[in-house]
């Protein structure tokens, strides 16, 4: 299967707009072509928005690479060093390719907070000044296009 890549990361940042966190966002475009339930991508990215729970940790997008990575490239069968080096191997392509574009794959980073992380669990309203303020909305398509290019790469 070769992925529009423009059209997925479109499709993520769409997602993201709609009200979807960034990393529900970006595997909510990749999930059902590679097996796995709407829904449930959008249960299990639930709480990775923010950089883990508004924790400002690693970007969500990241996490929905990563997560997209373990349905690409698994490491599934406990022992097996090969597909875990694989796996292992694949994320950190994709975390430094990230970081190649943005300088960090840490959200507060990305959000200029310096090291500010106690803003709390309640989310900011989507309004238009938040999309004004804020890179995630190009962080969603960066991240949808970096992991659907590695797919295609991969013949996936």
């Amino acid at each position: 299967m070769e992925f529009n890549v423009k059209e997925r990361a479109e499709r993520a940042r769409q997602l993201f707009h709609e009200g979807y966190n960034c990393s529900q966002s970006v595997l909510l475009a990749y999930c059902s072509d590679l097996g796995m339930d709407e829904e449930i991508a959008k249960a299990v990215a639930s709480s990775f928005g923010g950089g883990m729970g508004r924790m400002r940790e690693v970007c969500g997008t990241c996490t929905a690479m990563f997560a997209i990575a373990g349905l690409a490239k698994p490491s599934n069968i406990p022992g097996n060093l090969k597909t875990k080096t694989e796996n292992y191997q694949l994320v950190q392509e994709l975390a430094e390719e990230f970081k190649k574009e943005t300088g960090s794959i840490i959200c507060r980073d990305m959000l200029k907070l310096n090291g500010n992380t106690h803003e709390g669990p309640i989310p900011e309203p989507r309004t238009g000044d938040y999309y004004k303020r804020r890179p995630c909305s190009e962080l969603v398509y960066l991240a949808a296009e970096i992991i659907g290019n590695k797919l295609n790469t991969l013949g996936l």
